[in-house]
């Protein structure tokens, strides 16, 4: 899975809006920015897909924003990437999809299936609660130093 910056923005947005979504209420894409360094306009191009794909919901007008469609715990991060990149494929090779002529005689294909299961798995094991915890343990080690 190569990831773009598209991705690893996407990735931030909702991070963001599960951090912070149920103490502050709906997420203005402006906060988001100014906290972030994420160019607001980007910002506005990324909703897209994400609104598409079922993660995001919006509303608009005075108290209006983003907050997340469903529970953290239920969104993986392999779900964000794929809205927010589409293809995410690590190397284009259509053996892996089977669509080559040469896939029975290539000794990489396996080698790219079996690489893009790994990453499949990981990114789907991964939700969005699990990315959007503060780590209390860092703080308890700050304080100590």
């Amino acid at each position: 899975m190569l990831v773009s910056s598209k991705g690893r923005y996407a990735l931030r947005l909702m991070i963001y809006i599960a951090a912070f979504g149920e103490r502050e209420g709906r997420i203005a894409l402006r906060t988001v920015s100014e906290r972030e360094g994420i160019s607001l306009k980007y910002l506005e191009q990324l909703v897209r897909p994400l609104l598409q794909a079922g993660l995001l919901t919006s509303v608009r007008g005075k108290g209006g924003g983003y907050e997340l469609a469903r529970p953290a715990s239920e969104m993986t991060a392999g779900e964000i990437l794929r809205a927010a990149e589409g293809d995410t494929s690590a190397v284009a090779c259509e053996g892996i999809e089977g669509g080559c002529g040469r896939s029975d005689l290539c000794s990489t294909v396996r080698f790219w299936t079996g690489l893009e299961a790994a990453i499949d798995d990981y990114v789907e094991g991964v939700t969005l609660a699990d990315l959007s915890r503060v780590p209390e343990i860092k703080l308890e080690v700050d304080r100590e130093a």
